[in-house]
């Protein structure tokens, strides 16, 4: 692997290990918090696993999740975390499981939402056991409001034996920037809690890399100054620029074109969808959108609101087309995007 990620990191390293520490000596009154932000391609993911591997002790367990790439669902975290895992031994209610699990089997009629949180906590509480534990968030700027929700509740769980290890873009880039906001301050707020933020590489940190790769030669500063300006100091731009013209001298770094894919990844992951913003939703549609945001089924919607579930699926097909979502999930967070007063009705 190219030299890349970790040059100029050794400070965020040293402090992840330190939050480690922390949980390791025990009498925390609750989990550690490590939120790291920075823009795509500075090496977020590849500070935290290089931060796993040097970790002592090692994880007793270790539960990584990210939000999904493609219409991503409540509980994607969790969801992630319990892909492939043996869950037989966990006391939990199959259907409960099943359902945060994302499983195809997993039955129609869900829990009410504050109750499947409940169960969601309790979940990773038996899966970290008596830990020690490392909780590994990615692409916290693109997760569900339901997972966003877990989270808050994790980092303040009494007596979880466990560092919580977030990543995320900046909250600009994030799928709801109001939703995330609130939950990286909530995060960031807990006692403790160590806040990273990874910049692109300096100029110097850019001739270490090129010095390395090249055989401890460290190439001409026109050479280097010229690679840092068309990278931008971003370390995955700068490894897939090395990677392009590998085998050849740094000369070649000067004129030759970046890799056309490089544009496309560093713009935000999480595009916006064309949404309309102004929407005209009826006073009704509005209080389904509501019910949507709290995570209810068409059922229990229509229980509330005192409707048919025919008619809450004839709201819900309207609001799909309305705000140009393709699932509820979308709907829910365009409503928390443009900050519509939607609120669930009781029951």
């Amino acid at each position: 692997m190219l030299p890349v990620s970790m040059v100029g990191r050794a400070g965020e390293l040293a402090e992840l290990d330190r939050a480690w520490s922390t949980v390791t000596a025990g009498g925390r009154p609750s989990a550690a918090v490590t939120v790291i932000t920075g823009a795509a391609g500075v090496g977020k993911s590849l500070l935290v696993g290089a931060a796993l591997e040097r970790f002592a002790p090692r994880p007793a367990v270790l539960l990584a999740g990210a939000a999904r790439m493609h219409d991503p669902a409540p509980y994607d975290w969790l969801a992630a975390v319990l892909s492939g895992r043996d869950t037989t031994d966990l006391d939990l209610p199959p259907d409960a499981l099943a359902w945060l699990a994302q499983q195809p089997t997993a039955p129609r009629e869900r829990y009410a939402p504050g109750t499947l949180l409940r169960l969601a906590v309790r979940t990773v509480r038996l899966l970290v056991g008596a830990g020690p534990a490392v909780l590994v968030v990615e692409d916290l700027h693109a997760l569900d409001p339901a997972s966003l929700n877990l989270l808050c509740e994790l980092a303040v769980t009494p007596q979880l034996p466990a560092l919580l290890v977030v990543a995320t873009r900046p909250p600009a880039d994030a799928v709801a920037p109001d939703l995330a906001v609130r939950v990286l301050a909530r995060l960031c707020g807990v006692r403790g809690a160590v806040r990273q933020h990874l910049a692109p590489l300096t100029p110097a940190e850019v001739a270490e890399v090129l010095t390395q790769v090249y055989d401890g030669s460290r190439p001409a500063e026109p050479v280097v100054t010229a690679v840092w300006r068309r990278t931008g100091g971003n370390p995955y731009a700068l490894t897939e620029l090395l990677a392009a013209h590998a085998g050849r001298g740094p000369d070649g770094l000067l004129h030759e074109p970046l890799p056309a894919h490089l544009l496309g990844h560093l713009r935000p992951a999480v595009p916006r969808p064309a949404t309309p913003p102004d929407a005209e939703l009826t006073g009704r549609e509005i209080e389904v959108l509501g019910c949507l945001v709290a995570g209810m089924s068409n059922k229990q919607a229509a229980r509330a609101l005192g409707i048919s579930v025919r008619t809450v699926t004839v709201h819900v097909s309207n609001l799909l087309r309305k705000t140009g979502s393709a699932s509820r999930t979308e709907a829910a967070l365009w409503a928390v995007r443009h900050r519509l007063p939607v609120a669930a009705p009781p029951g």
